[in-house]
């Protein structure tokens, strides 16, 4: 699975209409084994067995079967994670997802997809060049969500027989240096052309600590500016045990983007700028199609919401039960609904950047959800026009 297999799969399922018949959504981790994830899963299916009534139970039994089926015979041997999604009448759906990188074990049934372990996914692993540089060799990976896609080398021609036989050894030493140089100057130009061909916008740099500072010295700044960090490695290294080693930084860089994001999240809403925050505003942004970035803490757990089939209307709910009916359109057409799964969704549909943040309490402190936007509304912006003309109008609202 590579990245714009993950966006093209979180777009499909984003698009899936709901019906009468439900999805199940599967995820299984495999960091343990092939049979891992078998007691998670075996309890998750007891649990919710005893939920169903016999219409609904017929209808997991058919889609928990091709899950089944297809996790018994179709695991791959590299495969760390696989997301399984079924629908087996009304509308049959059924999309499997294999993965170099863990994922939860979850399984859960629903009127739609869940798709926010994607969509973090997609956010934590993302892609980046490593380059493994020795004195001899060089070798350039292009890791994507986890898993080497692509590996180039170069290698020094071997100059050391001819010493004593052609060149003397202060030629040889000379030689050496110059074709050290040309070497060097090699590396760097297929790093460049790996990156520019690629749209990288991060770069690790393994190998010894020599070979690697002089790799750093001959960077250009674009290069250096997309330089995430720098781990110890050797030419023998396996690309399974480099991937292994660098996306650990990956990740943690990664996470300081996202940490940044919020914080300019914060900045935005001090200066009045493009950006709202908690779940009411995000909401509605998010369905007026105003959202450039979504920014949600991973540890973000929204009120129990609503949803109207009708007109697609979205709320925390104020009582313990949904309305009735809509109180945009007046439609009866009411469900339960998870408002952290509808943002994500809504935010993919509309190809907006989504940011899972892990530790921000500036984010925390917002509601743990907020969202940079693209533009205001007429609305809004002629709502902003009367504050800054009447600054009581402001102190009222």
């Amino acid at each position: 699975m590579n990245l714009e297999g993950l966006r093209f799969a979180i777009r499909q399922l984003a698009a899936v209409n709901e019906t009468t018949a439900p999805v199940l959504s599967c995820y299984v981790n495999l960091e343990g084994g092939r049979q891992s994830y078998r007691p998670a899963l075996d309890e998750r299916v007891r649990t919710l067995r005893s939920t169903l009534d016999t219409p609904e139970r017929e209808a997991f039994e058919m889609a928990l079967a091709q899950i089944e089926a297809y996790l018994g015979t179709a695991l791959e041997g590299p495969t760390r994670g696989v997301a399984v999604f079924s629908r087996a009448i009304d509308g049959p759906i059924f999309l499997t997802l294999q993965f170099g990188v863990p994922l939860p074990n979850e399984l859960s049934i629903a009127a739609l997809p869940r798709i926010y372990p994607l969509v973090q996914a997609k956010d934590a692993y993302h892609r980046y060049v490593v380059l493994i540089t020795t004195e001899e060799h060089a070798r350039i990976l292009e890791v994507d969500v986890g898993t080497a896609t692509r590996r180039l080398w170069a290698e020094r021609p071997e100059l050391r027989k001819r010493v004593g036989r052609i060149w003397s050894h202060e030629h040889y030493q000379n030689h050496r240096r110059d074709r050290g140089d040309r070497f060097m100057k090699e590396k760097v130009r297929l790093l460049e052309r790996v990156v520019s061909g690629g749209g990288h916008s991060h770069l690790i740099l393994a190998g010894s600590a020599e070979a690697v500072a002089r790799v750093r010295s001959r960077l250009p700044k674009r290069l250096r500016d997309m330089l995430v960090d720098i781990v110890t490695a050797s030419s023998r290294d396996k690309d399974a045990d480099v991937v292994t080693a660098t996306l650990a930084s990956f990740i943690d860089h990664e996470q300081q983007e996202s940490v940044l994001t919020a914080a300019r999240l914060r900045d935005e809403l001090r200066r009045g700028g493009l950006a709202v925050a908690d779940t009411g505003p995000t909401l509605h942004a998010l369905r007026q199609g105003q959202v450039d970035v979504l920014v949600m803490a991973e540890t973000y757990e929204p009120a129990k919401g609503w949803k109207c089939g009708a007109c697609g209307a979205l709320a925390a709910m104020e009582r313990t039960d949904r309305p009735a009916a809509c109180p945009e359109c007046g439609e009866r057409e009411t469900r339960s609904a998870d408002l952290q799964e509808e943002m994500v969704r809504l935010a993919e549909e509309q190809d907006a950047e989504v940011e899972i943040v892990r530790e921000s309490d500036a984010l925390l402190d917002l509601g743990g959800v907020g969202c940079l936007l693209r533009f205001w509304t007429t609305e809004q912006h002629h709502r902003r026009l009367s504050r800054t003309r009447d600054p009581k109008a402001e102190v009222a609202s």
